[in-house]
């Protein structure tokens, strides 16, 4: 592989994403390949402090305040973190990117569509994933997932996180060709073969 490539990883809280991305990080090391594992929020320094705020600040954040919030960081994540490795090379696998804001902010808190798209492209300065993977989950299964004490965001309730799991459908009805859904409802193994079956092509 002589440049670098963008998989992003995309559900609603519950989904067992983390884990997979885990698994995924670790197949492709055992391989040889150069892999940067990342986030958002939060993959960039001034990113730690932004997630602190966005999933734990205990007042009340307005819609627009929280969509501005996480496209700071997503534009210093990609200029400082994301970038550079994909220069050197480096396969980058992101924990939530670009479509969990259309999910969450767009179809989950109302926010327009049209308005997420266009800022998201400037968060990015162009550059978008290469693949992004979905897992699918029934929101209820999910919540179920979810256990103790939950972040800002996760305790918004069962109507708004089926609203932000329609919203990864409607994207990958958009994107075919960038979004693949997996049925994260399986068991974790089943549910990695799947995904290295994505993954086959292109590493």
């Amino acid at each position: 592989m002589s440049k670098g490539y963008f998989i992003t990883f995309e559900g609603a809280d519950g989904c067992g994403k983390t884990t997979q991305v885990g698994l995924v990080e670790e197949e492709l090391t055992k391989k040889g390949y150069n892999v940067l594992r990342t986030r958002e929020p939060g993959g960039a320094k001034l990113g730690v402090k932004l997630r602190e705020i966005l999933l734990h600040y205990d007042g009340v954040v307005a819609p627009d305040c929280e969509l501005f919030l996480y496209l700071a960081d997503r534009a210093q994540h990609i200029n400082t973190v994301i970038k550079p490795a994909l220069e050197k090379g480096c396969i980058v696998l992101c924990d939530r990117h670009t479509d969990s804001t259309v999910a969450y902010q767009g179809y989950g808190r109302g926010i327009d569509l049209e308005r997420i798209n266009y800022l998201n492209n400037i968060a990015i300065a162009g550059l978008k994933p290469h693949l992004t993977v979905v897992f699918d989950v029934d929101s209820e299964v999910a919540q179920t997932r979810l256990g103790g004490e939950k972040d800002r965001l996760e305790a918004l309730g069962l109507e708004f996180h089926k609203k932000v799991r329609q919203g990864y459908l409607e994207i990958a009805k958009q994107e075919p060709e960038r979004v693949k859904v997996v049925d994260a409802n399986k068991p974790v193994g089943e549910v990695f073969e799947e995904v290295a079956k994505l993954l086959a092509p292109v590493v």
